[in-house]
């Protein structure tokens, strides 16, 4: 039997394994069960395929995500692997034909949804295989979706604790590019991995730069990010299915080429949309987080958020979707102080259980506190997963550190008018008395009277905004959903509020057209840009974007995503080394056997 890099170079291409894959894949073929935590872009799938190539029988992988198995499995067949997928798209003589492949032993890996899993005429099938000593692995991606607390549930993998049961001797390996402790310890239990090596790998992606700025005209601060990042691909978040298809429409009137994406589109149009986005160039997509689980998109170049997500988890998994292919990209957001209050109302006011609201409300503070922080925002994200890490120079917070100043007079002032109004208010309103402006509402109710009006006329609305933003952040005050989002001060306000602390805020950032903080100069950006691909030289651009052309050709002849043939990474070797040989092309990165066997003439022909 070859041995696993030998089956690494062969196949997939690769001179050598990385961070803990070889263990992990020693670990698999000699049958014992795994759980992985690894980056996104970290190499899980390896961490399987290998050793469903090397075990004797088929590899089963279970995915929760029937649009991208298609995309997987021709990924594998470029490298020579003999997959297939089973889902619901296909008609019965397609689905007929793969599983008589599967008893045939004619499959080395197959990719499956949940609920294929689950049904009878599949188990029946694996028991066939059973019998006969054909399972080789399960695999089980994306694991976090067994947990209930998490932001990606699916309640079919609970279910997929009967794979033991049923088959306690076939190995199992779970994947997740995100978990805490706590759904760590949940998929543990539900999918019965109490005996599994649990392998976690650094969850830093150095490549990826975060900033966060706060909101002020969100579009033109989009427009202004965007500016950055014309004719490459990328991914906008937005937090409802309205304002999706308004960011999208209001982009291509701006010339960008974007679409839309969130469940109340007809699943058809989807579908179009997904593969436009994975086998086009240049796409922005528009979406809501029913998109992008499982994106095998490499070259995503951005992730914005134009609302906050629901917790540091979500958010680590959705800007993780930049950069795969470890050149830079960028994590964007804005953030206001709406984004608090409608979270925070929203975990009140759900039918959720007091223990979840509880956890609920604990990642929230998690990722409001990441959000406000002067600290580098790569370390504090890394330490929310139990990973200590040094300033990384690669974030906003490195690159521009925020001002600090003492704020404890300010708040005492936001929290004396939210308690002399009878909590009932929200921010909007507290600014208005602080200010001083009569308006309809506070003459209305006699605001105008209080000691607390005109009491802050020192700041002007956007900076009142941002301590009332920071107060809820640091859990000083929070939105009453009884009351419509009244501000009303926590048992943590007392210390403060009396004078027997102090409190140091984050100085509102300086505003340039768009609203956003003042841009680092973009040569600082180059050479500080950690764990990014070093610039191609300029007499190696056209040859590279000649093997671009090439691949794009044949990427429309066989209806695949340009990046299954061959990626970016491939080709730039390919346009530096400029190998003269078949020999010489299997030593460029992710140029296996078959791929050489397949392309190699072509190449070399442009090459040469």
């Amino acid at each position: 039997m070859p041995s696993p890099l030998e089956t690494l170079h062969r196949v997939f291409g690769y001179s050598s394994f990385r961070g803990p894959q070889a263990e992990i894949v020693d670990h698999l073929i000699g049958g014992g069960d795994a759980l992985v935590l690894m980056p996104t872009g970290g190499g899980k799938s390896l961490c399987y395929q290998i050793p469903s190539l090397l075990r004797q029988g088929v590899g089963v992988v279970v995915s929760p995500l029937i649009a991208l198995m298609q995309d997987q499995v021709d990924a594998l067949l470029q490298a020579g692997v003999r997959a297939a997928f089973l889902n619901s798209s296909q008609d019965f003589a397609t689905a007929s034909e793969i599983e008589r492949r599967l008893r045939s032993d004619e499959l080395d890996l197959i990719y499956v949804a949940p609920e294929r899993l689950l049904t009878d005429r599949f188990l029946a099938l694996m028991d066939h295989l059973q019998e006969r000593n054909r399972l080789a692995l399960f695999a089980i991606d994306e694991a976090h979706c067994v947990s209930q607390w998490g932001h990606d549930f699916r309640p079919e993998y609970i279910q997929l604790s009967a794979l033991h049961q049923r088959y306690p001797t076939v190995p199992r390996i779970a994947l997740t590019a995100t978990a805490d402790q706590l759904t760590r310890q949940e998929i543990i239990a539900r999918l019965s991995l109490d005996a599994a090596r649990v392998f976690i790998s650094s969850f830093d992606r150095p490549n990826i730069r975060y900033t966060v700025v706060e909101r002020d005209n969100p579009r033109r601060q989009l427009l202004d990010f965007l500016a950055r990042h014309r004719g490459v691909a990328g991914i906008v978040y937005c937090l409802s299915r309205k304002k999706v298809d308004e960011t999208a429409d209001w982009l291509n009137e701006q010339g960008i080429a974007a679409l839309p994406y969130h469940a109340g589109l007809d699943t058809a149009v989807r579908q179009n949309h997904q593969q436009r986005f994975l086998r086009e160039d240049g796409i922005v997509m528009v979406a809501t987080i029913a998109f992008g689980m499982g994106i095998d998109k490499p070259d995503v170049r951005f992730v914005a958020h134009l609302d906050l997500p629901k917790s540091l988890e979500a958010y680590y998994q959705e800007t993780g979707r930049a950069g795969r292919d470890g050149e830079p990209a960028e994590a964007w957001m804005t953030y206001g102080l709406n984004d608090v209050v409608i979270h925070r109302m929203r975990i009140e006011e759900s039918v959720a259980g007091d223990e979840q609201k509880r956890v609920e409300r604990g990642k929230l503070d998690a990722l409001l506190a990441w959000c406000e922080t002067a600290a580098c925002r790569r370390a504090l994200l890394l330490r929310y997963f139990s990973e200590e890490a040094k300033p990384c120079g690669n974030c906003d917070t490195c690159l521009e550190p925020p001002e600090l100043w003492d704020g404890t007079v300010a708040a005492q002032k936001a929290m004396s008018a939210a308690l002399r109004t009878g909590q009932r208010f929200g921010a909007g309103h507290l600014i208005d008395i602080l200010r001083g402006k009569a308006t309809e509402k506070v003459r209305q109710f006699g605001h105008g009277e209080l000691p607390t009006f005109g009491a802050g006329t020192d700041l002007d609305e956007a900076g009142w905004r941002s301590v009332f933003r920071q107060l809820l952040a640091a859990g000083l005050l929070h939105a009453d959903a009884q009351a419509y989002g009244g501000l009303r001060l926590t048992d943590a306000a007392r210390p403060v509020l009396k004078g027997e602390t102090t409190l140091s805020l984050r100085k509102q950032a300086s505003r340039v057209r768009g609203g956003g903080r003042q841009r680092v100069h973009e040569s600082a950006l180059a050479t500080r840009r950690s764990g990014a691909e070093a610039p191609m030289a300029e007499a190696d651009a056209p040859l590279f974007e000649a093997l671009r052309a090439w691949r794009a050709d044949l990427a429309r002849e066989q209806g695949v995503p340009a990046y299954v043939i061959l990626h970016d990474k491939s080709l730039r070797e390919l346009a530096t080394r400029r190998p003269a040989s078949l020999s010489g092309l299997l030593d460029v990165p992710g140029i296996g056997q078959a791929k050489a066997d397949r392309y190699g003439e072509a190449l070399l022909r442009i090459l040469t």
